[in-house]
């Protein structure tokens, strides 16, 4: 057996980050460091919002723990600069990364493989926002392709909003995608080190599960067990884990599920740096697995070996 805290040597928490998820990074990575002290894991908080070739060379961690969500850490930035540096990282590598953080093309690798997603589309200055209306159908919902925690999100039910909420994600990124809006349960999955845990189901009372409701609101409910029967959880758990294996996804991730009016589950995206912070869905997931926040640490550290 591979004794990690000798083999991992002083890691690098890399946090924080100039991604509009800074603060929910800020608090994940502190979480982190405080399980590597009461591990006894030798460890250095390195906020990378600036500068991170020099800092890394600075601190010369042995291992770099990623805690950056969003842009920059989650979109295979970070990691292809680890990997210049010869540093082994937790979590995915550079492709997988990349493909995960942008979500009109995960979405087109899931329908080439014939894995459930809602209707979508990529939205531009060129789009005819009548025909989009109609092709899609229903509620829609505008989000950027590479953003996280629903940044820039928002539901429009006529065409006239259409371009409004473009150009509103527009502001987060320049690619924005367009899908239908599904209205069953949502849920997530937890993947580690090639496990999926229980799978968690998400209640809350805005109008969707936004930047508020994830991490302000004390009126989300999050219920693990998900109270699916367990034939219908192991079908959830089972799409989850292909979909993640899908894009080369590697060490732990988590991933997002809607499910239809009818029941019928279908892919949202893959976070490929999920958080880890007192409002995080993955240490809930893992807690009801019987995993430790300090064991959850000590795992994702071990999977990156």
């Amino acid at each position: 057996m591979i004794d990690l805290v000798g083999a991992a040597g002083r890691v690098g928490i890399l946090y924080g980050g100039a991604s509009s998820e800074r603060e929910i990074s800020l608090a994940s990575g502190c979480a982190v460091g405080e399980a590597m002290n009461r591990l006894s894991i030798e460890n250095t908080l390195i906020d990378v919002a600036d500068n991170p070739l020099n800092k890394l060379e600075l601190f010369k961690p042995k291992t770099a723990f990623i805690a950056l969500h969003g842009p920059g850490g989650e979109d295979g930035t970070i990691q292809g600069l680890l990997e210049y540096l010869q540093i082994p990282y937790t979590g995915s590598g550079v492709l997988a990364s990349a493909l995960a953080m942008d979500k009109f093309r995960c979405k087109l690798m899931w329908r080439g493989l014939g894995l459930p997603t809602a209707e979508f589309m990529r939205l531009d200055d060129k789009s005819e926002w009548q025909d989009v209306r109609e092709i899609i159908g229903g509620e829609i919902v505008v989000k950027p392709c590479r953003e996280g925690s629903s940044l820039g999100m928002s539901i429009v039910e006529n065409s006239q909003d259409l371009e409004l909420a473009w150009r509103h994600a527009k502001e987060f990124d320049n690619e924005v995608i367009a899908e239908r809006r599904l209205t069953g349960e949502e849920y997530t999955v937890a993947i580690l080190d090639g496990e999926a845990l229980p799978a968690v189901r998400i209640e809350t009372d805005s109008e969707f599960y936004d930047f508020t409701a994830k991490y302000h609101s004390s009126q989300t409910s999050y219920h693990c067990p998900s109270g699916l029967s367990i034939g219908r959880e192991r079908e959830l758990l089972d799409l989850c884990m292909e979909a993640f294996k899908s894009l080369g996804c590697e060490g732990w991730g988590r991933v997002d599920v809607m499910a239809d009016a009818h029941g019928a589950f279908h892919l949202l995206e893959v976070n490929t740096v999920p958080g880890m912070t007192a409002h995080s869905l993955f240490p809930k997931s893992a807690k009801a697995a019987g995993i430790s926040f300090d064991m959850l640490v000590m795992r994702i550290i071990g999977a990156s070996f």
